[in-house]
């Protein structure tokens, strides 16, 4: 492990404040772009070993592809099934329902596999793999490091992260990706982990394998502004393409299964079987595809290429991907998008410039923006598809096109398939991943509003007997010491009796646990939670922000559950806010009283037992010179006035419900 090997390191790391954090970020970051460069390299070579028959003789990549996947196969059979596929789903599966364990054995062996994946033309991409072994290297820091669950979360983002940035060297988006697809927040106490982790990563990676590796293209502008028009055409293929790529995905991963009965080796043979007769037929349509990419990139207004052949390029694309994926191969989703994207673009630009009048059309820019488009469309990540483009041309000429294409796509792939490429699979084993759509609870909560004082103080001077009695008498294992306001450590029930027990000769000063971890008053809940958590400990003394050792209270567990209550409250209390700020705004509504006279039927009952009219909310009630704020037992007496708020029509029915009751009649 890092710690035993580096104590020095460990020892920093371990006192996880905010620069110990950070400095794990940046290790993660170094450390994933090694990795980077290592699953580079690898693929390279075996790929460089596949081409020097394919060369010669075109047809050997129906064997290369089958060996491939059948060794990524027999990898994941020794290191687990994790290690099929993408990695992405994986990732967000350990992030969200394993408390963010990732095991490390999975950090090779995923580089293994994804190497004789992709080194012998199976078709996918290498960012899905680099998200789980980034993942995976900044669990695995964290864990050994023992860190709280909340920075194991952000380093895990951050390892991920540094993955897509490596690859691409486009450090921002890969902290979109992270922010964006795996955590599904901005928070801050992330965000600035991600961002090193991404910037390190991307760094490491270019010094070792260089700039031709990377996938780059020139800077492109926007002609003419009547080519939006062409630019949103764009959009509806990628929508129209990146719902067949998940129909297919889906549909690929469900023929899989039903093979399962056959002998395992046969899925990855069968299916390198049928993407190497496609690579026979179209060669470009199997590998990454990267170097393919960056030539659409490149394209000029004079080119030659024909358009019915890079749509058939996409679909090929699309079933070589699916086919490498569920037979088994380590392969992401991201390049084929991306792919697909490129030559959607490039085709439609080819397509319509002889018939185009208002300006020369530059397919390498409709390829650009295709890329964008296409993978929103898949990932449900606009974001990092925007970014990602503007980091690889290093251009922003394209804002609108892209933003345009990229929202459009979005948007409505999001109405006609809910699901993107990477929770698609959780829905197929039946897991819903909860995103929130706003902050946890428990950060909108301050330890100042929970924190409890401790009752009856102890002092350095006190014996370990006296001690021992308060800490009966008050039921708690552990106290502060405290002097003249000022925390000077903790004394607990362990500190005493390894001691020797409670004892007159001995005091609190001296078995006392000195300098003492604390939390601050202003600190968000889910933070103390987290820090309690990491520590193993069951309270923490909260001090003041401006002054470390000014004792203020105790953050116990307790404080934890009137924390979440306190947090439900403030929102239904906003949830009714809202409420009646709407009921305010309705056209029509407004206050008004009225008196409840005698032998009304309402008179002697309670608030709860009447039905009020639909709209119409009681505020107040007045009876001779006191207000009384009303609830549900409240009970109504004759010569009450009651304030309510609601429509016209709301009155009128109230009024009529507040009537005399109608006397007894003697029908004999």
């Amino acid at each position: 492990m890092i710690e035993a090997r580096i104590p020095w390191l460990s020892r920093a790391l371990r006192q996880r404040g905010a620069a110990a954090f950070m400095a794990a970020s940046l290790g993660v970051g170094v450390i994933v772009g090694l990795a980077a460069a290592l699953l580079v390299w690898l693929t390279q070579l075996l790929r460089d070993v596949a081409e020097g028959g394919i060369d010669n003789r075109t047809w050997l990549v129906i064997v290369s592809v089958p060996i491939g996947l059948l060794i990524a196969w027999g990898i994941a059979g020794l290191a687990g099934r994790e290690v099929e596929s993408g990695g992405v789903t994986e990732t967000m599966v350990g992030l969200s329902l394993h408390g963010g364990y990732l095991p490390t054995r999975t950090v090779f062996a995923k580089i293994a596999a994804t190497a004789a994946t992709l080194g012998s033309f199976g078709s996918g991409g290498r960012e899905g793999p680099i998200v789980m072994i980034g993942g995976t290297i900044g669990s695995s820091l964290a864990r050994h490091t023992r860190f709280g669950e909340d920075q194991i979360r952000g380093l895990i983002a951050a390892g991920a992260g540094a993955g897509i940035g490596a690859t691409f060297g486009a450090p921002i988006a890969g902290m979109l990706f992270a922010m964006e697809v795996l955590l599904g927040n901005f928070a801050i106490r992330h965000l600035n982990a991600v961002v090193v982790a991404s910037v390190a990563a991307a760094v490491t990676t270019r010094s070792i394998v260089g700039e031709e590796q990377l996938l780059s293209a020139p800077a492109h502008q926007l002609g003419h502004v009547m080519e939006l028009l062409l630019y949103g055409v764009v959009g509806l293929l990628a929508l129209a393409f990146g719902y067949f790529f998940l129909r297919v995905l889906h549909n690929a991963s469900i023929q899989s299964a039903r093979l399962a009965k056959l002998p395992g080796w046969v899925r990855p043979i069968v299916g390198g079987l049928i993407v190497g007769a496609v690579g026979i037929w179209q060669i470009d349509s199997i590998g990454t595809g990267q170097d393919f990419v960056g030539g659409l990139l490149s394209l000029q207004s004079d080119n030659d290429a024909l358009w019915t052949t890079l749509l058939l390029l996409a679909v090929l694309k699309i079933v070589t991907n699916a086919i490498t994926r569920s037979a088994g191969g380590s392969a992401g989703t991201m390049m084929p998008s991306l792919f697909i994207g490129a030559t959607l673009g490039a085709a439609l630009a080819i397509l319509v410039a002889p018939a185009w009048g208002f300006s020369d059309i530059d397919p390498g820019a409709f390829a650009v923006v295709g890329m964008a488009a296409t993978f929103a469309a898949v990932g449900r990540a606009p974001l990092t598809s925007i970014l990602i483009v503007f980091e690889i041309t290093g251009d922003y000429g394209l804002v609108l096109p892209l933003m345009l294409a990229t929202s459009l796509a979005t948007v409505l792939s999001e109405r006609i398939h809910p699901e993107s490429v990477y929770t698609m699979p959780l829905k197929q084993r039946g897991i819903h991943l909860l995103r929130r759509e706003d902050i946890d609870l428990l950060d909108t909560v301050e330890v100042r509003d929970v924190m409890a004082w401790p009752g009856t103080l102890v002092h350095r001077s006190m014996t370990t007997t006296v001690a021992q009695e308060i800490l009966e008498e008050q039921h708690h294992h552990g106290l502060p010491v405290v002097e003249d306001g000022e925390l000077l450590g903790i004394l607990t029930i362990t500190d005493i009796d390894r001691s020797g027990g409670p004892s007159e000769e001995r005091t609190v000063g001296e078995v006392m646990t000195s300098n003492p971890r604390t939390v601050f008053a202003s600190m968000p809940v889910s933070v103390a939670v987290s820090r309690m958590a990491a520590l193993d400990i069951g309270r923490l003394p909260v001090v003041a922000d401006d002054h470390p050792k000014q004792f203020l209270g105790m953050f116990r567990r307790e404080s934890v559950v009137r924390a979440y209550h306190h947090a439900l409250g403030s929102a239904t209390d906003r949830s009714m806010y809202r409420e009646r700020i709407k009921q305010r705004t309705h056209l029509g509504a407004n206050f008004y009283e009225l008196p409840i006279p005698p032998m009304s039927s309402a008179g002697g009952r309670r608030v709860q037992d009447l039905t009020w009219p639909e709209g119409a909310t009681l505020v107040s009630v007045r009876r001779g010179n006191r207000v009384i704020i009303p609830h549900g037992s409240t009970v109504l007496a004759d010569g009450d006035t009651i304030t309510s708020f609601g429509s016209s029509e709301s009155r009128i029915e109230l009024a009529g419900m507040l009537e005399p009751a109608p006397p007894d009649r003697d029908d004999s």
